[in-house]
């Protein structure tokens, strides 16, 4: 595999009241050119740190960084020119410019200049959905077109590296959709992205691998299928047609984790062994239920498993 973004015992630490903050430690991570890989944890866990060290904000406290054969802080330039960044938010746009203007403005640091840039910033507004409104104040924009403006703003210097913070907040269904899409065609055009996310649909739909992170320790690494096929201890069987007299059998089976009624006759059991699931499957079949299927845990599902379901907790 060609590495595009590579850390090797990469350690961030910070300078708190109480003493040390350990943002990140001892991280090691590799991902390949023209991969979409996903970074999911909760609030504080050092998504967003590790983004900025790649992108040259922060430096590393130890340890080795490099983008597309770059070192981060030996050869800061070299990796800017080879970067895109979204970090979303206010951050990064004038609101009292339009949207070609603030492109202009980010073009021109990249070195483009006169029909190059006229030509990158038009292409650009048309890819994400921005042409009509290319002559409107950004300030007078929703947080969704302003994200759309973002992600053509990290798109300016054609990057071979591109990393997304958060890239679809306050973006409407439609946009998200159509984020989605344009995801596929960098990845098509041999992009490299690195996408951190809480929205575990998004994950599944456009990355090739996803990595879970917390405490600033990366606790695994596969694609979202795989990932949630080898972390969960939990098999799902749903069933239409199901007599409440074979639910009432089902519930006190070795190895059944729960059975839910989702509508009349309609049941889902979790079963936490593979004989758990035979035993729940021989009885349904011997039962004469014939509508019968075994499902998959989603992401998301092992991403509570793994992380925990912490509601706006922030890792410490």
């Amino acid at each position: 595999m060609n590495v595009a973004v590579e850390t090797q015992a990469l350690r961030r630490v910070f300078e708190g009241r109480g003493g040390e903050v350990v943002a990140l430690g001892s991280v090691d991570l590799a991902v390949g050119t023209g991969e979409v890989r996903g970074l999911l944890g909760p609030n504080g866990a050092g998504k967003t740190t590790l983004c900025k060290i790649l992108s040259t904000v922060l430096l590393p406290s130890a340890g080795e960084v490099r983008v597309l054969g770059h070192d981060v802080a030996r050869e800061t330039l070299a990796v800017k020119r080879l970067i895109g960044v979204v970090f979303g938010g206010d951050r990064g746009l004038y609101g009292r410019l339009d949207p070609k203007q603030n492109l202009r403005l980010w073009g021109a640091l990249y070195g483009l200049h006169g029909r190059a840039l006229a030509r990158r910033v038009d292409e650009l507004l048309d890819r994400v959905g921005l042409t009509d409104r290319a002559n409107d104040r950004v300030d007078d924009f929703s947080r969704g077109m302003k994200q759309r403006l973002h992600l053509a703003r990290g798109l300016v210097s054609d990057p071979g590296v591109l990393i997304l913070d958060e890239p679809t907040s306050g973006m409407d269904p439609v946009a998200a959709r159509d984020f989605r899409v344009l995801i596929g065609e960098l990845r098509t055009e041999g992009r490299t992205i690195l996408l951190t996310t809480h929205d575990m649909a998004e994950a599944e739909a456009v990355c090739d691998q996803v990595t879970l992170i917390d405490n600033g320790t990366l606790l695994a690494t596969d694609t979202p299928q795989r990932l949630a096929a080898s972390l969960s201890t939990v098999e799902r069987i749903e069933a239409d047609g199901v007599p409440p007299d074979v639910v009432a059998r089902i519930r006190p089976m070795p190895g059944v984790a729960s059975v839910r009624s989702l509508a009349p006759e309609r049941v889902e059991v979790d079963t936490t062994s593979a004989e758990g699931t035979r035993e729940v499957l021989t009885c349904l079949v011997g039962a004469g239920v014939t509508s019968v299927r075994t499902v998959r845990p989603s992401l998301e599902e092992v991403y509570l498993h793994v992380i925990g379901d912490r509601g706006m907790l922030v890792s410490k």
